[in-house]
């Protein structure tokens, strides 16, 4: 029997009392003096982020998301005085993130249109040092605008991104972004660019606790999901299999697929989105199971798909496609939603941050730990643990908590 199966579940059964006062607005002076629960068996514990060397077995294989945010506000203001706010989602041409970034003249984004009844259609301009950055409606559609930039002076589009743009830190921190965010809402392994939103757990890392955790032999691989703004988007719809999954693109490479195999069921998922890509791994291998090209895992992929391939087999399956068409790297995209019944094909534990109440990354944590999520998040709550992007981390592992 396929024990994927579709999950029947009202969002207001995944929801908890979070206190104002428990919400980080900004960063601590030292990323790794965050606190840090631990959750395993029958035990709740707590110590500090630079003690978690200690916590991880020197068998494990810890997986970061090299991803790095952009920063994708842009304010421009009419000829009227009105501010219009373009926030840049994705690049549509040329759609590869770094052609996109590398574009000298100009590019076309997929972009959320703040206050956008105030834009009739003009070409929005703004100055940066001597040059002039220009915004052009390409599109409206639903949801989002299709916008063209262009710039003189020939400076890459990353260059003016970086001159004009502000940090896009969540809108539940209810403040304006500042300085010191550009730096600190970014891991201190950020490489690739493309996100709108952090990867939060990695906020916790410092050289210091990378150099910690390489001195103990633990090994630790890397791969890239740029995470969208769609991380944010509120469930809105009564039951989840109402609600709509955003889609993020992702890339893995070859040595790491093979140091998961290696490792099964010995994997530490750095942060949700290492979770969600290393879960759509199993599913892609299914895909070449079935002689399917492995290019996309849908929102419902584990109803849909019967899971009878161990997660040996359908890595090694994925592994055996990218040697056949010598692939160093895969690049695909995910929507898929791990919400509970869901069990765990890769991942064996997650570190991760406490999550919003009624999201989709508080159905993937329960996903993980079963219905004692509760007691986690009581806990923190209780004793006063800070939420959010910002806030405090845990360690939880899974399986061993049902």
């Amino acid at each position: 029997m396929n024990p994927c199966v579709r999950p029947e579940i009202r969002i207001s059964e995944y929801d908890y009392a979070l206190p104002e006062a428990c919400i980080a607005r900004f960063p601590l002076a030292r990323r790794d003096e965050a606190r840090l629960l631990t959750f395993s068996g029958d035990e709740i514990g707590e110590t500090v982020f630079s003690a978690l060397p200690d916590l991880i077995p020197p068998s494990s294989l810890m997986v970061f998301n090299e991803t790095k945010v952009i920063p994708a506000r842009l304010l421009f203001r009419r000829d009227t005085g009105a501010a219009i706010e373009l926030f840049c989602l994705d690049p549509y041409r040329p759609a590869d993130y770094e052609q996109c970034f590398a574009a000298g003249e100009s590019c076309v984004w997929r972009c959320i249109a703040g206050h956008s009844k105030r834009w009739k259609g003009d070409i929005l301009k703004r100055s940066f040092g001597a040059h002039t950055l220009q915004a052009e409606c390409v599109e409206k559609r639903a949801g989002d605008v299709l916008v063209r930039f262009s710039w003189d002076g020939g400076a890459p589009f990353a260059q003016v991104l970086e001159q004009c743009g502000t940090t896009p830190i969540p809108p539940y921190l209810r403040r304006d972004a500042v300085p010191d965010d550009r730096e600190r809402y970014q891991t201190v392994y950020a490489r690739h660019r493309g996100s709108v939103a952090a990867p939060t757990a990695g906020l916790h890392f410092t050289p210091a606790t990378l150099d910690a955790i390489a001195r103990k032999g633990i090994k630790t691989e890397t791969l890239t999901l740029h995470v969208g703004a769609g991380t944010f988007r509120p469930v809105k719809t009564a039951t989840i299999a109402e609600h709509i999954m955003h889609e993020e693109p992702f890339t893995v490479s070859r040595t790491a697929l093979q140091s998961l195999l290696e490792h099964m069921g010995r994997t530490v998922a750095v942060g949700t989105t290492s979770a969600r890509t290393l879960e759509s791994l199993y599913f892609l291998g299914q895909q070449c199971l079935r002689h399917r090209t492995p290019q996309r895992v849908g929102q419902w992929e584990a109803a849909d798909t019967v899971c009878d391939a161990s997660p040996a087999e359908a890595l090694a399956a994925l592994a055996d496609y990218m040697d056949t068409h010598r692939l160093e790297r895969l690049d695909a995209a995910t929507q898929l939603l791990i919400a509970p019944p869901y069990r765990f094909k890769v991942v064996g534990s997650l570190l991760t941050n406490f999550h919003q109440p009624q999201s989709t990354l508080l159905l993937l944590v329960a996903a993980l730990v079963g219905e004692r999520w509760r007691e986690a998040y009581r806990y923190a709550v209780e004793h006063q643990f800070r939420f959010l992007s910002y806030g405090d981390c845990s360690l939880l592992h899974a399986g061993r908590l049902r």
